[in-house]
């Protein structure tokens, strides 16, 4: 690195660098003005350079109403003028959203997923009945569909009946004898042997 040179990796950010620079600098001057007579001014003048820098259709109606948006954005918000457009949508749309939280629920078997466990935490507080009966049912063939999906090697009947049985606390025990997954969990099964049968041979 040469003393004396302004190299862009020292230089503060640009947010839209589409304008260069020198407009950067200029707002960041601006914003500076204590009086707001001279600031107002400074705006009207950023402005007109930015529309001599931008490639975009100006005789679209929305040209200047976006010209003082990205003027906006460059200033932080931090620049005190009277805008003549409305830059409150521009400035929740720059807002990032706050990062969504992580479930720290403990899960037993996370191949199952918290929706399979949510569902049997309910089978074990829900009376007997027809509703109760329906919500085991499509719960059971869930368990097995991400078994058989995600190759897991355990994906018999018995496992399924085994774990519902154990996560609903004993009370949903089902059987082969009486239980019968849907027709599309079948077809997924017969495919798993198939693609499995495939690959031994394969090998």
């Amino acid at each position: 690195m040469i003393k004396g040179l302004d190299y862009n990796t020292q230089r503060s950010h640009l947010t839209m660098p589409e304008y260069g620079r020198i407009v950067q600098d200029m707002v960041e001057h601006a914003i500076n003005i204590e009086d707001k007579a001279e600031r107002q001014a400074a705006a009207e003048k950023i402005i007109q350079t930015m529309t001599t820098r931008s490639t975009e259709d100006k005789s679209n109606p929305e040209f200047m109403h976006k010209l003082w948006n990205h003027l906006a954005l460059m200033s932080d918000f931090k620049l005190d003028i009277d805008y003549p457009y409305d830059v409150f949508e521009v400035r929740a749309i720059a807002e990032k959203p706050q990062p969504l939280t992580y479930p720290k629920d403990k899960i037993p078997v996370r191949h199952y997923g918290k929706l399979v466990h949510d569902a049997c935490e309910i089978l074990a507080t829900m009376p007997e009945g027809e509703e109760r009966d329906e919500l085991a049912r499509s719960t059971a063939n869930q368990m097995r569909r991400m078994l058989l999906e995600y190759g897991h090697t355990n994906a018999r009947e018995e496992s399924v009946f085994y774990d519902l049985e154990r996560f609903t606390d004993g009370k949903i025990k089902l059987s082969s004898s009486t239980f019968h997954f849907d027709k599309t969990v079948i077809q997924m099964e017969k495919q798993s042997k198939k693609r499995k049968k495939k690959n031994h041979n394969k090998g």
